[in-house]
């Protein structure tokens, strides 16, 4: 009988999904899991209220400040073989792209893909991905138990303009792994079982794109 083939670990895992979903949540848990680095996406940006007010001109500098600090972030990434680093991420570079194209006016487009093709060549890419989505009313109910006040303002239109961006972004999706997860009936922060069935899935290879349901979550007929 033929052996398993050898089945590396991902060194540089990047949980991503559209505000609200809870990638940051699973990223810590993965993070002290696998005993990795966490890499938070930034979330200090001086022109931000400004652009959840809707104020004229304020998404242009908004997305450029993000693309600025997401790049910093990555370029300090030393995932050698000598560094023997493993990485989570609760975002991944091409999502700054992704907002750009929903927030940005043709022109502003223009001259921001400029900066985001100059940086896009200088970071690493994540070894696996794991995208996680949910409805706009699900991602409406959880951005309210977090009581920030500017995320109070962004309308149900602007997440269901976000869900569809990020649908059409991971179907098109080849730079890396992809483990697609429907997190309506998941919960890894409150419910274990769906917790170690996602970990015990991890220990195996995603190759391509792969799709995770947790046995528990499904609901009888």
């Amino acid at each position: 009988m033929a052996s398993e083939p050898y089945f590396e670990p991902p060194r540089f895992i990047a949980v991503e999904g559209p505000l609200g979903v809870g990638k940051t949540e699973l990223a810590k848990i993965l993070s002290e899991r696998l005993k990795a680095r966490l890499l938070l996406d930034p979330t200090q940006n001086p022109f931000l209220e400004d652009f959840y007010k809707d104020r004229p001109g304020a998404a242009f500098p908004a997305q450029l400040c993000f693309l600025v600090e997401r790049f910093k972030q990555m370029r300090e990434l030393d995932l050698s073989s000598s560094a023997r680093l493993t990485v989570v991420s609760d975002y991944i570079y091409e999502k700054d792209k992704l907002f750009a194209n929903v927030n940005l006016n043709d022109e502003e487009l223009r001259l921001y893909d400029q900066y985001y093709e100059f940086f896009a060549d200088q970071i690493p890419t994540a070894d696996l991905v794991i995208y996680l989505q949910a409805t706009a009313a699900d991602l409406k109910e959880r951005i309210g138990k977090r009581k920030d006040p500017f995320e109070d303002q962004i309308s149900g239109d602007y997440l269901e303009e976000m869900i569809e961006a990020y649908e059409h972004f991971f179907f098109h999706y080849k730079a890396s792994s992809l483990l697609v997860v429907d997190t309506s009936e998941i919960d890894f922060v409150d419910r274990n079982e769906d917790l170690q069935e996602l970990f015990r899935r991890l220990q195996q290879p995603v190759r391509g794109t792969q799709y995770f349901l947790p046995l528990g979550s499904a609901s009888a007929d």
